[in-house]
């Protein structure tokens, strides 16, 4: 069986090597029904919400993560913390009806240009998801430092460390997938 995976981009930029990371992750999860959640939101506003109610784009990516079967997360690091608009994305996801990754199997990942790889971004996005209660994939960490170097032209990941890691984490994401 063919699991959905809904993956999360903290990068918005298309080039990111936090996409390739996951375009790497969905290689080798395959077979799979990949899909990226979009998180061009409007920045949460309490006022906004209260007037308006929760944007169509949120309710649309709360949607599709409570459809999904796992959650892919891939966080660039920011000032020591996940990038702004995967925070601002979590906020809104909060505000929706459902609780969407309440027992939902979540793998965090994360690449930047440091030579630490987005270890603290990934500490500070564990911290935000707890209260939503997932089902969070314990590791093996996956922290590409020098990320922009650990890509081929084509794509494809050259780093064979993190290759393996990324391996073993789309294993256990399986695993704690298959365990419904």
């Amino acid at each position: 069986m063919s699991h959905r995976i809904l993956c999360l981009c903290g990068a918005l930029r298309a080039g990111s090597t936090n996409r390739k990371l996951l375009h790497a992750a969905m290689q080798i999860y395959a077979p799979a029904d990949w899909a990226e959640g979009d998180l061009r939101l409007p920045l949460y506003d309490g006022d906004e919400e209260a007037a308006h109610g929760i944007p169509a784009a949120v309710q649309a990516l709360a949607d599709a993560i409570a459809a999904a079967d796992g959650v892919v997360i891939s966080t660039p690091e920011y000032n020591r913390g996940p990038s702004g608009v995967l925070k601002n994305a979590l906020d809104w996801v909060s505000r929706t009806k459902g609780q969407p990754f309440k027992d939902k199997p979540v793998a965090i990942m994360s690449a930047a240009d440091g030579v630490s790889g987005g270890v603290r971004a990934q500490f500070a996005l564990r911290l935000a998801l707890v209260s939503f209660r997932p089902r969070l994939v314990a590791g093996p960490d996956v922290a590409l430092g020098r990320s922009g170097q650990a890509f081929a032209p084509d794509g494809r990941l050259t780093d064979a460390g993190t290759e393996r890691a990324l391996t073993d984490l789309m294993g256990l994401l399986r695993a704690e997938i298959g365990r419904g």
